[in-house]
């Protein structure tokens, strides 16, 4: 009887531990938009990104503008002639294909060049969560802004503020997100 009752006082005392665990959230993306670096890093992707897609571009209006000559002198041009446009036109086409592909795909120069900037930055706040969850005790702490989908968070849990001063960054409420409007910090504004 001892044994079955110690045996039930056992269970009972790792239910309530399990219960305690610590839990808090953070929100990567509010936390990479008060980051300088970050906001420094995304503007080179996109004007390395905006540069590359206006020469693409280019190439594509050149080989639309060689195809439409072309329709047009078609039917004065000898066989021998039509298929050397022909073929000029399918190696642009292919030109800028291989373009397109060399900067744009997932394992292309933007690709590669996000990976030099972002990763460091990435790193950086990993730690910062990393320290923040073992200062504060915490078991887990999930991402907001990721795959995990939050039906309700209780923003006294949320620790992105947390995160951002354990970097050195003081947060900001005038970070202004791509849909425009003022992003406030994830605790509501500070007093």
């Amino acid at each position: 009887m001892k044994k079955i009752l110690l045996a039930l006082c056992a269970i009972a005392l790792l239910g309530s531990k399990a219960s305690a665990q610590k839990f808090a959230y953070v929100d990567s993306e509010y936390i990479l938009s008060q980051m300088p670096e970050y906001r420094s890093a995304q503007k080179q992707l996109d004007d390395l990104a905006e540069q590359w897609q206006k020469d693409l571009d280019a190439k594509m209006a050149e080989i639309a503008k060689m195809y439409r000559e072309y329709q047009d002198e078609k039917v004065l041009l000898t066989e021998e002639v039509r298929q050397r446009r022909e073929r000029g036109i399918d190696d642009k086409e292919k030109a800028a294909k291989d373009f397109q592909k060399a900067k744009f795909s997932a394992d292309g120069e933007l690709f590669k060049k996000r990976m030099e900037l972002v990763k460091p930055i990435q790193d950086k706040v990993f730690d910062a969560i990393q320290k923040v969850a073992k200062k504060g005790g915490y078991d887990f702490i999930f991402d907001k802004s990721g795959e995990v989908v939050m039906l309700y968070s209780n923003a006294k849990f949320d620790k992105s503020d947390d995160v951002l001063q354990e970097m050195g960054i003081t947060p900001k409420e005038e970070i202004t997100p791509k849909g425009g409007g003022q992003v406030p910090p994830p605790n509501g504004p500070k007093k």
